[in-house]
């Protein structure tokens, strides 16, 4: 993988840890989730004037991906509700690259090299020791996990399809952060009622611009990628977020790891190197 992909899709794993991260720290999980949506809604809104529009191809795509990303965003919600970030953010970001690895093949015929497959499940490796050595969060918490483990897994193939098929991977971006935080919005109204909803948007919409803003840029490089290098390797390199994840809970929000932590570090570190000699 040339360098300059590896490194803009390291840049984007680091902006997915830094929403995932105020995501956690909110009072309200489903609702700041939403706003991380809203917030990559309304930066695609402002740059949408910029770019072309996607091929008409590529919209079935974008329709498709805005159901799994609302259900996406209702699982990350409901699983830190239930169980420790330690075993839930592993979980869902080491599980989905084995299996869009997995299934690469058969669903977008792309074949990996056996280097870029080794390092693929070294770095799940190192994702998911990070999983297995939290002690918090039961059998509720893991199951919700790998459920959305598959929703992720599901909305790389249909977005690394979609923005290959768009001809823009910027443009279809953009178009693709409109849909979901219109079902999620609807969503928390029907479920929680208007006052309430308002009432978060109002206190939180800062937060909500910076973290969209974060979420929309981390994704956006990763199908800009997509489109230079196999889906399967562009999934497992991006879930390096995990390590930015480790550096933020130890150095701002002053938390302690274990060794094992480190020790899974240095293995997601040694997978990005064999990926890219690979």
């Amino acid at each position: 993988m040339p360098i300059d992909v590896i490194a803009l899709v390291l840049l984007g794993a680091a902006l997915h840890a830094t929403w995932n991260a105020m995501v956690k720290a909110g009072t309200d999980k489903s609702l700041d989730a939403a706003m991380i949506a809203l917030g990559a809604g309304v930066f695609g809104l402002v740059f949408l004037p910029f770019v072309p529009l996607p091929a008409p191809s590529s919209w079935p795509f974008i329709a498709v991906s805005a159901v799994f990303q609302f259900a996406y965003f209702q699982l990350v919600a409901a699983a830190y509700r239930a169980g420790d970030i330690g075993l839930v953010y592993p979980l869902m970001r080491g599980a989905a690259p084995l299996i869009v690895a997995s299934t690469s093949g058969f669903v977008l015929g792309e074949h990996l090299s056996p280097g870029a497959m080794t390092g693929i499940l070294i770095i799940c490796g190192g994702v998911l020791t990070l999983a297995f050595e939290s002690r918090h969060g039961g059998k509720h918490a893991f199951l919700l996990a790998l459920a959305n483990a598959c929703v992720i897994a599901c909305y790389t193939f249909v977005d690394g399809a979609g923005a290959r098929a768009s001809g823009n991977a910027i443009s279809y971006t953009l178009w693709m952060a409109l849909l979901p935080p219109v079902l999620l919005f609807s969503w928390a109204i029907w479920k929680r009622g208007l006052d309430v909803v308002t009432n978060h948007v109002q206190r939180n919409w800062k937060r909500g611009l910076i973290g969209g803003g974060g979420s929309i840029a981390s994704y956006g490089l990763a199908l800009w990628a997509m489109t230079k290098a196999p889906v399967a390797t562009v999934a497992a390199l991006r879930e390096t977020a995990i390590l930015f994840a480790l550096i933020i809970s130890v150095v701002f929000l002053k938390e302690k790891a274990s060794i094992w932590r480190y020790i899974a570090g240095a293995v997601i570190a040694a997978g990005v190197l064999v990926l890219r000699l690979g």
